[in-house]
């Protein structure tokens, strides 16, 4: 476990000689969301690869990149891609930018994502802030040796998604010149790359899931157990299988995705101007 300590220290003194800044948030985009990037202003991008232990094999809809700069005037780091357990990364590199951005310093972690919406009353083009999750990836970041430098062996998941974050992103929304649908709700975590059958689907509804995506749990469970303030915010980019009487492609992802851009992107830069 020291091993992996060292190797999160070594990133976090890369980055800090490379970005210069001390965010006071960091927003990891979800497929198709990356445009967002292009808000920040005297950005400094730091290709994953560059970065040392960094997971960063290419991903459809993910640049991979880190990139450091303003955002409504604070300083934040934007992460364009994630890793995730269906690429086959391992837990401790799952849980590698989370612990680098927390001992960055980073006190609050925006997680994003594109998700197939469950309940019968979101639209595509929605976008859900997540109050809770189900973790069905049937593995946990945290488990393994244990390193107490990344915090307490057994975190409290009571509310992993801050009150008081939600709240804010909430206000916001009422406030963005151009609308965008907020809803709440809970969503589910699963290991893809498939999309669910009908009957899965009709499970997660049972057992009360909104929403369902492959990421944003894992990263929002290290968080916690390092002290984060964590927002899930998840476009709902399409309705889930059996949903709707048609089949699912991810090009279909990636362009609602895309027209939710520029509202979604507004989203973000109240919430950050608030922080």
């Amino acid at each position: 476990m020291t091993a992996d300590f060292d190797r999160v220290e070594e990133a976090v003194g890369f980055l800090r000689d490379r970005i210069g800044i001390e965010p006071v948030a960091a927003v990891v985009l979800g497929s198709g969301l990356g445009g967002f990037t292009e808000t920040v202003a005297d950005p400094v991008v730091v290709p994953y690869a560059d970065i040392p232990h960094w997971p960063s094999d290419p991903l459809i809809g993910h640049v991979g990149a880190l990139t450091a700069g303003t955002v409504a005037g604070r300083p934040v780091v934007v992460l364009s891609g994630r890793a995730h357990r269906y690429q086959g990364y391992t837990r401790p590199e799952i849980a590698f930018a989370p612990r680098v951005l927390a001992r960055l310093g980073v006190p609050v972690l925006v997680l994003t994502n594109a998700s197939g919406g469950i309940n019968t009353a979101f639209t595509p083009g929605c976008v859900m802030i997540v109050d809770d999750h189900i973790n069905l990836l049937g593995d946990n970041p945290l488990i393994g040796p244990h390193d107490e430098r990344f915090g307490h062996r057994f975190p409290d998941m009571s509310e992993v998604y801050a009150p008081r974050l939600r709240q804010l992103a909430d206000e916001v929304g009422k406030e963005l010149p151009r609308p965008l649908r907020l809803t709440h709700g809970v969503y589910a975590a699963v290991h893809g790359p498939s999309f669910e059958t009908p009957a899965e689907i009709r499970f997660l509804r049972a057992i009360g899931a909104d929403a369902v995506g492959m990421s944003t749990v894992p990263e929002a469970i290290v968080a916690r157990q390092m002290g984060l303030e964590v927002l899930g915010l998840s476009c709902v980019t399409n309705m889930a299988a059996g949903v709707l009487p048609e089949p699912l492609h991810h090009d279909d992802v990636l362009q609602t995705a895309e027209r939710l851009a520029e509202p979604f992107g507004a989203l973000l830069t109240g919430l950050i101007g608030r922080l």
